[in-house]
């Protein structure tokens, strides 16, 4: 425990914290240490009313690039904690005020690490000894090294900026036409002055999943693996529940069988273990696995890993227990607090309440203030809006991309996982966004059930 004895905010005995990116994985964090009331809540981000900064304590605004100013801050407000939220972050920053005493969630070296493709990819493949697709990196400055490594690679392949997140310079390479596209897709895509990418061989896995590994005080606990589909490398839907419904096939294709998805859940709870287990530290991490069925055996493949809450974990705002989400147990974990589990086959276990499922919730149009036309919405599902007061909505009609703000997201349960899904795109499709004069639905169609 951080402190054996804890105080209200008003007291010296409340943990503080500041939290570097305050979007809507920090809020949730927030709003459990609100509910707690032994936290004091510092907010930065780029912009103001963020989020997490809307139910903050204080709230800074710069950009977190720069070291300096988040050194500044970290000086003044002398936190028990420091929580890094998003990638777009000064990582050396965080490494020097570890080193200067102050703790970092979930250490600063694992947050560098995986914020960084190059740096991540390596650790799964070498030092964790999980299996990764097979992958060359690249220089986005010279044009012919970018297309020697994905020559090498093959076609269909993935190029992806190192220093991204969200899809953000991602681009999926069918042909040869495709890589003088994605090299610049890469460049436009980088976060910082990033410019190398990651080749990636295209897996042609059954389902992809998110496993919240979370390191506390009693060691690592699994909560249940979270399917879900990304668009354009951005997460869409996720879902969570029982497996075999899902694991190790899409839950709509209905292949069950128990056998596959037993051994499915065991081999991502042991690849997971071995990520986080080499990346150290304390907290949840959202570590992304593909999954699939060769030889009537399950392979899974690690591909990446957050050092924090990850979106698709979001369901388990509708499907855990009060406290118990990814954001109070990343709390809980941190700040050294009790966290109730289940011994499951030599692991300690969060199950579900049952099936449940997200759909996220974007900005068809830009602008500022928008406005929320709910329909009937509320019939499928709980929404969870975010309160962004601002967006954008970008469509490369060129290249094929959908770029749009996230406003928020739908949590559904359902007697299937199946189930459970198509609630939550029917609640998410039913809201329209606007400005009171003129409304829009959700573009995106693709992968989804309602046709």
């Amino acid at each position: 425990m951080i402190k054996d004895i804890l105080g209200d905010i008003r007291s010296k005995d409340c943990i503080k914290i500041v939290m570097f990116g305050a979007g809507e994985l920090g809020q949730e964090i927030f709003r459990e240490a609100k509910r707690f009331g032994f936290y004091y809540l510092v907010a930065v981000d780029r912009y103001q009313d963020t989020p997490a900064g809307r139910i903050a304590d204080k709230e800074y605004i710069f950009n977190m690039l720069n070291g300096d100013a988040m050194k500044s801050v970290v000086y003044k407000e002398q936190p028990d904690i420091i929580i890094p939220e998003i990638e777009a972050i000064n990582t050396d920053t965080l490494v020097e005020l570890e080193e200067e005493g102050y703790f970092v969630v979930p250490n600063a070296r694992a947050t560098k690490i995986c914020m960084n493709r190059k740096l991540i990819r390596k650790l799964i493949d070498k030092k964790a000894g999980v299996k990764t697709s097979k992958y060359e990196f690249a220089s986005t400055d010279d044009p012919k090294e970018f297309k020697d490594a994905v020559e090498k690679i093959g076609s269909p392949c993935f190029s992806k900026a190192i220093m991204s997140s969200s899809g953000k310079g991602s681009y999926f390479i069918k042909e040869e036409n495709d890589i003088e596209k994605a090299r610049e897709h890469a460049i436009k895509g980088a976060r910082g002055k990033g410019n190398e990418v990651i080749i990636e061989e295209y897996i042609d896995f059954d389902t992809e999943v998110t496993e919240l590994a979370t390191r506390f005080d009693g060691g690592t606990l699994f909560p249940y693996p979270i399917g879900h589909y990304q668009l354009d490398g951005d997460y869409h839907s996720s879902w969570q529940g029982k497996i075999e419904e899902y694991l190790p096939y899409l839950p709509e294709l209905k292949k069950y069988d128990e056998k596959l998805a037993l051994e499915a859940k065991k081999k991502i709870f042991e690849a997971a273990g071995k990520i986080t287990e080499a990346l150290g530290g304390v907290g949840v991490f959202g570590v992304e696995l593909f999954v699939r069925v060769k030889d009537n055996k399950v392979e899974i493949y690690g591909n990446e890993c957050s050092p924090r809450p990850h979106d698709t974990g979001m369901v388990t705002y509708i499907n855990h227990l009060p406290g118990l989400s990814e954001g109070g147990l990343h709390l809980k974990a941190i700040s050294g607090r009790i966290i109730p589990y289940e011994e499951e086959n030599g692991f300690k276990v969060i199950k579900p309440l049952g099936n449940a499922a997200t759909h996220v919730i974007k900005s068809p149009v830009e602008g500022h203030g928008l406005k929320y036309d709910i329909g009937d919405a509320e019939k499928y599902g709980e929404l969870y809006i975010f309160g962004k007061p601002f967006s954008y909505s970008f469509e490369d009609r060129v290249n094929g991309f959908i770029e749009e703000e996230r406003m928020g997201v739908a949590l559904s349960q359902g007697r299937s996982v199946y189930e459970a899904k198509l609630n939550a795109e029917k609640a998410a499709h039913s809201v329209r966004i606007g400005d009171g004069k003129r409304w829009y639905g959700q573009k995106e169609k693709e992968m989804h059930l309602l046709k």
